[in-house]
């Protein structure tokens, strides 16, 4: 059998979960599990745990919950499991005193091919600009964010209609295989590295906010369906009704007409129980929307019970 290492993994999301298991699984050791300290949700405010805390609890791993990675007690607790290797997935920056204690040092998994879609969306923004393919890439943690040397990568088609649920799932499953194998080759001792390019023009990924997430109708349909897909099921798509105020509602689901119109961006058409609103060079079949202080629901189903007013229209994004 090939040699097994101690291994510390890092992470937080479900995302994370899916590598962890593979780990876990395997013929490694994971040694202890470092993931987001539990924070208060709903409206009873209960503490909720990370879901790479609640497989871990589950699979019997030590869970270690810093809320500063540099406080020494969390470093001698680190150093007292002795890893040989660090596995960073879906995770804060981490100080050189963490990323540099393992003797194979520390890996992070990205889920874009770098360096295209540095930074905290990459699944997101790969649908969002449209893009054919993408995949997943490990790589060596140094003292800036994405950009170590490149260990390995695995890329994955992105379908014509695919959004950000679909993909996440194919790059998690991907980004399983790519760790175990990655972690393979290290303690092998057969990688081979690549340096990234730090200058010269790449795709970004920075956080999604209020801005980059409402929809611009002076846009090509094609642009703004992909938005929506880009944002769906999370964070989701915003858009700005104007009536007798302006309301931001939400959009989930979207189909896209392609055609020449006179119409000015924003406006709005009800026909045959779907909202189409006009576009720069056709209209957005809205499907699935939800009202402020309402439920989300199907384009019918609301419109059996509400009426946009007669100067209704959509807003241009945020400016």
């Amino acid at each position: 059998m090939d040699k097994s290492l101690n291994i510390i993994f890092f992470g937080t999301p479900e995302f994370a979960t899916g590598v962890l298991e593979t780990l876990h699984e395997s013929h490694h050791n994971v040694v202890a599990v470092v993931t987001a300290v539990d924070k208060p949700a709903g409206r009873g405010r209960k503490l909720n745990e990370s879901h790479v805390k609640q497989y871990a609890v589950s699979q019997g791993i030590p869970v270690l919950q810093p809320p500063n990675l540099k406080a020494p007690e969390f470093i001698e607790e680190l150093e007292s499991y002795r890893a040989d290797l660090q596995v960073i997935v879906a995770f804060r920056m981490l100080p050189k005193v963490v990323w540099s204690m393992p003797a194979l040092g520390t890996f992070n998994l990205h889920a874009s091919l770098l360096p295209e879609y540095r930074g905290a969306a990459p699944i997101n923004w790969a649908i969002i600009n449209r893009d054919s393919i993408t995949g997943v890439t490990t790589f060596f943690i140094d003292e800036k964010i994405d950009t170590g040397a490149i260990i390995d990568q695995l890329s994955c088609p992105i379908e014509a209609d695919e959004n950000v649920g679909s993909l996440y799932g194919k790059l998690m499953k991907l980004g399983s295989e790519l760790s175990l194998k990655t972690v393979n080759d290290i303690a092998a001792g057969k990688i081979t590295t690549q340096k990234q390019p730090l200058s010269g023009v790449l795709k970004e990924a920075p956080k999604l906010n209020a801005h980059n997430t409402t929809i611009d109708w002076n846009c090509n349909v094609e642009d703004v369906d992909a938005l929506v897909r880009g944002l769906y099921p999370y964070p989701v798509a915003k858009a700005q009704l104007i009536q007798d105020k302006a309301e931001t509602i939400k959009v989930y689901k979207t189909t896209i007409e392609v055609i020449a119109h006179k119409m000015k961006t924003g406006s709005i058409v009800i026909e045959n129980d779907v909202i189409k609103v006009a576009c720069k060079n056709g209209f957005l079949h809205i499907h699935e929307l939800q009202l402020p202080n309402k439920k989300r629901m199907d384009s019918k189903s609301l419109l059996n019970g509400f009426q946009f007013l007669a100067n209704a229209r959509f807003d241009n994004g945020l400016q």
